[in-house]
């Protein structure tokens, strides 16, 4: 499975932004695609991830209430609804593709991932 990430961009804090994942080819039903970030300086982190053929959707604590994904299994696509936008949100954004079991920890070595999407949050 290949990936794409897209939308990102420059917003001011308290905005909006939704980012795009494209797979091209099929996704297993027991795997999820997540969404990973990593800022300047810091290690990449898991942010959200959504079941692909269940209503599971997974969250880090610190983007609940605010971030919301969602997908489009016709289309191939997961989303990542992004609001009220932090500076400490700023950060490369990553699309990939795992087991669902282990989605919060999937890394490049064992996973598909897309290239990333740049979000900037200015204050």
């Amino acid at each position: 499975v290949q990936l794409q990430a897209s939308g990102g961009g420059l917003v001011q804090a308290g905005g909006s932004l939704r980012l795009s994942c494209a797979a091209s080819g099929r996704i297993s039903n027991t795997y999820a695609v997540g969404w990973f970030r990593q800022a300047p300086g810091e290690d990449r982190e898991f942010v959200a991830a959504i079941s692909w053929s269940r209503t599971n959707t997974y969250y880090a604590d610190s983007v609940k209430g605010r971030f919301t994904i969602s997908r489009d299994n016709a289309r191939n696509m997961v989303y990542l609804q992004m609001n009220s936008l932090k500076p400490e949100d700023t950060a490369v954004y990553y699309c990939a593709v795992g087991g669902e079991n282990r989605i919060r920890t999937i890394t490049p070595r064992d996973s598909s991932w897309g290239q990333g999407t740049l979000v900037t949050v200015s204050s």
